[in-house]
């Protein structure tokens, strides 16, 4: 058997033999939260006592208790599910190809509870899809759709008590996939591991959910700019095409859409700007509506000059923008610290769907079965 294959064979086993450690002889602490979870979920599948609800932010202080893990050997050509384990650390060697040349990408979803008082899940299938497009660009396995749905809802289940009560927030989820096999030389990971954790959120950005947000327009993208933008309290970086300087992409978190009376514009998809799932939902809502959607660029002139922008994704939901600022100048739109009319009837549509207060006819809500 040769050395690579033996080592990915001893990583994998290190990772099944660390879980049962860990479900065996839990930190006392973990092991109490997660039975606690459990017993809540079995029960009811209520909102757990011990988290503020009222004052949730988005950060990993929320994290929830249990993880999803499974694995696919590249030389068998099968996955393997672990299941449901404690959150906690991964077992891996420093030749993982992950830590050695970044194969790893993520996705995003959220859990809610409805006002029909079940816990749902807004178009799994599509992160399924999206994961898998980028596995095929980074050259990597990617779960099949049903072991990602089926991953997803096992991370809802063993976390249910992690769902905040309806209104109060969401179960950020976030499947991972990386190349944890280990690997010298340049080239695809032996074995890869496929992850769902997960964590209690509120609001993306701070003042509320409906509180407009002021964004930096910016060239340069990258986390340095991103954290100088924040420390001059801006909510976010938007930036600009590379190649003109002059064309918005997105914002560091999300897609953008400016408004044009009934028009609404967005960047179009190529190949720089992510596919938002929200992106895509809202421009079926608008165009559902009877607003006029194009995917077409946007000037940062022509942004300067809409009657509103606001942005969408999984995190931030869809908000109102109330700046940008743009060379040292900075235009605002609409009332200050209130949602522009379009952005907050499309918010109420989004969230209509999703939180089950209106009907469905596009058949995006998942359920997920307790």
């Amino acid at each position: 058997m040769a050395l690579a294959h033996q080592l990915q064979l001893h990583q994998i086993g290190c990772l099944h033999r660390n879980a049962a450690a860990l479900r065996a002889t839990p930190r006392p602490s973990l092991a109490r939260t997660v039975a606690k979870a459990v017993t809540e979920t079995e029960a009811v599948g209520a909102p757990t006592s011990s988290i503020d609800w009222d004052n949730l932010g988005f950060g990993i202080q929320g994290v929830a208790p249990s993880m999803f893990v499974a694995t696919f050997d590249t030389e068998m050509g099968e996955w393997s599910e672990g299941g449901v384990q404690p959150y906690g650390p991964l077992p891996m060697y420093p030749s993982a190809q992950v830590l050695n040349y970044g194969q790893a990408i993520f996705e995003g979803l959220k859990a809610q509870r409805s006002t029909r008082d079940r816990i749902v899940l807004f178009r799994p299938t599509s992160n399924a899809e999206r994961m898998q497009a980028g596995a095929a660009r980074m050259s990597m396995a990617a779960p099949p759709e049903d072991l990602f749905v089926r991953g997803v809802e096992a991370a809802v289940r063993s976390n249910a008590s992690y769902v905040p009560p309806q209104g109060k927030g969401s179960l950020y989820l976030r499947p991972l996939l990386i190349g944890s096999g280990p690997i010298l030389g340049v080239g695809p990971a032996p074995s890869y591991t496929f992850i769902v954790y997960a964590a209690s959120v509120g609001a993306y950005f701070k003042g509320g959910q409906l509180s407009p947000i002021d964004l930096l327009v910016e060239t340069r993208p990258g986390l340095g700019s991103l954290a100088a933008a924040k420390a001059e309290g801006y909510s976010d970086v938007l930036y600009l095409d590379a190649k003109h300087d002059n064309f918005l992409e997105e914002v560091s978190s999300c897609n953008v859409f400016a408004v044009y009376g009934k028009t609404i514009r967005t960047p179009p998809l190529a190949g720089t700007i992510l596919p938002g799932v929200t992106r895509r939902s809202v421009i079926e809502l608008a165009r559902a509506k009877g607003y006029t959607v194009e995917e077409a660029p946007v000037s940062v002139a022509e942004a300067l000059a809409a009657d509103e922008v606001f942005t969408t994704g999984t995190a931030v939901v869809l908000c109102s923008v109330g700046s940008l600022t743009y060379q040292g100048t900075k235009q605002r739109y609409g009332t200050e610290g209130q949602p522009g009319p379009v952005a907050l009837e499309l918010y109420e549509a989004l969230t209509g769907l999703q939180q089950e207060r209106t009907e469905d006819p596009f058949g995006w809500v998942h359920h997920v079965p307790l």
